[in-house]
């Protein structure tokens, strides 16, 4: 029996999600062992490409954060156009209650972090890391619960992280800028009218679309605007419908991308950021107002903003519960949203990277103690929960 796309879209993110928690956990092997220093100078190696007097110099994490990071956004850009064209988002009432639950997932997570950092003014720029929800690895946690989940739970998972990633891309586009370029904003700006020029032209061949994408990309790098944006914007201008009798350039591209990004790009992503070393880690680190504002962000805030957005839009006739899942199912799922991870970790390298706190430690514990707990309740109620159906 062949898979519908929804079914195929859940069950790849749901492998990249179970790789994704191996990788993380060698890199965080290989961060305790003997062989730690040779992971940071992997990480440190400089890489440099040059044209002329034009030079992109970086270590090779942040080319991983900068470069490869754009290659998912770009992912999540084309996810965004088709799903609001024509996927589980083209219906006003698909929309009402995974939007009210992502709104509610970064204002209250917010919240917590900002209550327990307002008064200093280099960790307060680490409000929107627990904001965030990794996709990939909830439905990995999905995934091991079995067939026992109804289509219906992923579905609304699924749609609450799409509208979670929007707004995360406004978040980084908004407050994650450094001291910006006017002669690389024009440049991007032209890419992005010509790129605007082939969409109205009808243009289907992708390459012309990719080939102006890299020099946006090296323009939005070298402006001061974090360069994975120029990722989501490229993907608003791929054109969702083909030359007649041929394919759609958008879903023929996602679709060839998908599997590059879920088993190579955000691996490689875990693997180069979830290396924390514990060694005199005790409980005042973890209780210091970074990591513990992120832990409540991820642990109580995703929670309390998801089911207390639903639970308020639903009893006002503003949206209704999906067909299968009950409140306790939801309140699971509200669970398994505080796991942040790969986009919390972005984040946090944005906020972080040229401040006092290092982003290899205070924030990136926060993160995966949070996602941690996070995932074993959420997995603990909601395969419970399914159990007790039989």
């Amino acid at each position: 029996m062949s898979l519908s796309p929804i079914q195929s879209f859940l069950k790849q993110e749901a492998s990249g999600g179970i790789i994704l928690m191996f990788t993380a956990m060698f890199a965080m092997i290989l961060a305790n062992s003997p062989w730690a220093s040779y992971y940071d100078l992997l990480l440190d190696v400089p890489v440099i490409v040059s044209i002329g007097s034009f030079e992109i110099a970086k270590p090779l994490l942040l080319w991983i954060n900068d470069g490869l990071m754009a290659l998912f956004f770009f992912l999540v850009g084309l996810e965004l156009k088709r799903e609001f064209l024509e996927g589980n988002l083209s219906e006003p009432g698909q929309i009402a209650l995974p939007a009210i639950a992502a709104v509610g997932g970064m204002i209250v997570p917010a919240l917590f972090y900002v209550a327990l950092n307002y008064d200093d003014p280099v960790a307060i720029k680490g409000w929107a890391i627990p904001t965030a929800t990794d996709i990939a690895f909830a439905l990995g946690i999905l995934a091991i619960i079995g067939s026992k989940v109804p289509l219906q739970l992923k579905v609304f998972l699924t749609s609450l992280a799409i509208f979670d990633d929007l707004g995360a891309i406004i978040v980084i586009a908004l407050f994650y800028t450094d001291k910006l370029s006017l002669l690389s904003l024009v440049i991007a700006a032209v890419m992005l009218s010509t790129l605007f020029t082939l969409n109205k032209k009808g243009v289907t061949n992708t390459s012309p679309y990719i080939f102006l994408g890299v020099i946006l990309w090296i323009a939005v790098l070298k402006s001061g605007v974090h360069a994975t944006l120029a990722g989501v914007a490229l993907a608003f201008f791929i054109p969702m419908k083909g030359a007649k009798g041929e394919p759609s350039p958008l879903k023929t591209l996602e679709h060839n991308l998908h599997s590059m990004v879920a088993f190579i790009v955000l691996p490689i992503f875990a693997f180069a950021n979830a290396g924390i070393s514990f060694s005199g880690v005790g409980i005042g680190q973890i209780l210091a107002p970074v990591p513990l504002g992120i832990i409540a962000g991820l642990l109580v805030g995703k929670q309390i903003g998801i089911f207390g957005f639903c639970f308020i839009a639903i009893k006002l006739g503003f949206a209704k519960l999906p067909e299968k899942v009950n409140w306790t199912l939801l309140y699971g799922v509200s669970l398994l949203c505080g796991v942040g991870f790969t986009m919390s970790l972005f984040i946090g390298s944005l906020a972080f990277e040229q401040s006092s706190i290092s982003p290899l430690f205070q924030d990136r514990l926060g993160i995966v103690i949070g996602s941690l707990i996070s995932g074993v309740i959420g997995f603990v109620v909601i395969k419970t929960t399914l159990n007790k159906q039989d």
